[in-house]
């Protein structure tokens, strides 16, 4: 039998919501100079929703094309800034970093991502972060903080949307 001395399998540990939702409260209406700000550039919404992430992970995918990682501005994953390819990475993910599923509002807490649509056809378009939820979740009872248009401890409700999908982080592999 052959055994790869050198291959460490990833470990899970849990995501550490009160990180990600304390980066979430400091960093909702302004900018952490360690990111680029691409409200320039299609918005700024998951960028900041994947700041958040890494906060209360600590890890990064650096698999070329299909991982999760930030080195600068034009060394990143599409998945550190577009909607749906975050969404493709989190519920996806088998290797190291965060992983996710799609559920139900019921079963959203602190430091999990909604995201909405605002033409329908399954096309994602904001990355907003859950910061407080009611103690049985529902759309009414949901604040969130997000960029582009800067909200913290912002009704869900206050958004108009025609699809909503919740995205709930399940853990981390380091």
């Amino acid at each position: 039998m052959y055994i790869n001395a050198g291959y460490r399998a990833p470990v899970v540990v849990p995501y550490d919501r009160v990180k990600a939702v304390q980066y979430a409260h400091r960093w909702a209406l302004g900018r952490n100079p360690r990111y680029y700000n691409f409200d320039g550039f299609g918005g700024d919404c998951t960028n900041f929703a994947s700041q958040v992430i890494y906060a209360g992970s600590g890890v990064m995918n650096y698999k070329p094309v299909y991982g999760w990682y930030y080195i600068n501005a034009n060394k990143r994953s599409p998945s550190w800034t577009g909607v749906n390819f975050l969404y493709n990475f989190l519920v996806a993910n088998t290797g190291v970093g965060p992983f996710a599923e799609r559920v139900d509002v019921k079963d959203v807490k602190p430091g999990d991502i909604v995201q909405l649509s605002f033409q329908g056809g399954n096309r994602y378009d904001h990355s907003p972060v859950i910061v407080v939820t009611g103690a049985v979740p529902s759309v009414d009872n949901i604040l969130i903080a997000a960029h582009t248009y800067d909200r913290d401890m912002y009704p869900l409700t206050e958004y108009s949307w025609k699809e909503i999908r919740f995205i709930h982080i399940k853990g981390v592999r380091k």
